[in-house]
């Protein structure tokens, strides 16, 4: 009898994992799925054949050594802005401003790689890291110090804080810091010194195995500590989290600092790790691809690291499904706007999965997407 009882509850107990990770990973898979159905109804009404068009886009990313080394290069600073922008999410902030952040901290790694000489490799790229990671997170200081002791929206002054960047950095890239090298007229730094580039190691990238060291760092730090609840529980509810004794203003004001370090250290490695140099440009859009990967991975830092993949695998495979099927890069765009749609339309892919309506929570921006 006593065994009886102890089946049922270990039973009880494992139905109940399977249908949580159900719950968080069957909504992403089968946004992904659905996305890319209708992806290939889109090219379908292009004239486009889908079959070599997503043959091509594997091609291009996974078919061999160097195509997988392009697509974790491209997956690298997605995984960092995904970071920053989960851990805005656990605590209910929406840090649109990870764009102008991680082009700052790719700036400011780009001055200390070119300027600083004669330093070992083993000194010179983590102060470069480290620089880009600070920069990155004054400048989203800002955004939490105006939302904490002004009331002003972090998504207006995210926005508002992206376009002093991007025009700031631009400045600096083509007067001060401007390459030297004589018959240059582009816009862009000198290309750093070879001790603060970040090398590869079997062609893998060595910033994204840092990249994944944070994903597993930051979800040890949300799920077994102290700190990581009190984050939760001003995302669940602020007001509780009040009555309950925290410091809500100064957690807000750290979550935008440490979601800004992110965006700077994922800026930083790009600089380090990939373009060499500051370029206008070549920096464009990784902020913001990480509001995709943040809701795609449902804020979970584990889910970071295969949403961020997926999201680099098609842009490392654009180029060659253009080429080979004859399809514009741009349609990835439009697939990618197709998963994130219906990421954040939960209830509508829950419907798809269980042919009913999914409750009566619904999943929203903000503390909604903190809830796993």
């Amino acid at each position: 009898m006593h065994t009886s009882r102890q089946y049922s509850v270990l039973s009880r107990f494992f139905a109940t994992q399977l249908r949580r990770a159900f719950q968080a990973i069957g909504v992403p898979v089968t946004a992904v799925m659905v996305g890319l159905l209708i992806g290939a109804a889109v090219l379908i009404a292009h004239g486009a054949n889908p079959m070599a068009a997503y043959a091509a886009l594997w091609q291009g990313s996974f078919s061999h050594l160097a195509a997988v080394g392009r697509t974790l290069e491209k997956t690298t600073p997605l995984v960092f802005s995904g970071l920053a922008l989960a851990f805005a999410f656990k605590a209910g902030l929406f840090n649109i401003g990870a764009q102008g952040q991680l082009l700052i901290g790719a700036f400011a790694a780009a001055v200390v790689g070119c300027n600083l000489k004669g330093l070992p490799p083993m000194i010179h790229i983590p102060l470069a890291l480290i620089t880009g990671a600070a920069v990155g997170g004054l400048y989203a200081l800002v955004q939490g110090v105006l939302k904490v002791y002004t009331g002003a929206h972090e998504v207006i002054t995210g926005i508002m804080l992206n376009y002093v960047a991007i025009n700031f950095t631009d400045y600096l890239a083509a007067g001060p810091f401007k390459d030297p090298t004589p018959g240059n007229i582009i816009a862009r730094t000198a290309q750093i010194q070879e001790t603060s580039q970040i090398p590869q190691l079997g062609g893998i990238p060595i910033g994204f195995v840092v990249g994944v060291g944070m994903a597993l760092v930051l979800w040890w730090l949300i799920k077994k500590t102290t700190l990581g609840f009190e984050l939760r529980t001003i995302g669940f509810n602020v007001h509780a989290a009040q009555y309950a004794g925290i410091n809500v203003k100064r957690f807000l004001v750290l979550t935008m600092l440490f979601s800004g370090i992110l965006a700077g250290l994922g800026g930083a490695v790009e600089t380090q790790g990939v373009v060499h140099r500051y370029q206008p440009g070549f920096n464009v859009g990784l902020g913001f691809d990480g509001i995709t990967i943040a809701l795609l991975a449902r804020t979970h830092p584990l889910g970071i690291i295969p949403a961020a993949l997926l999201v680099g695998a098609m842009r490392a495979g654009s180029n060659r499904m253009q080429f080979a099927a004859g399809v514009s890069p741009e349609i990835v765009d439009v697939i990618l706007a197709l998963i994130l749609f219906l990421v954040a339309a939960d209830r509508l892919v829950r419907w798809m999965i269980l042919k009913r309506p999914a409750g009566t929570r619904l999943s929203v921006l903000g503390a909604g997407w903190n809830r796993q």
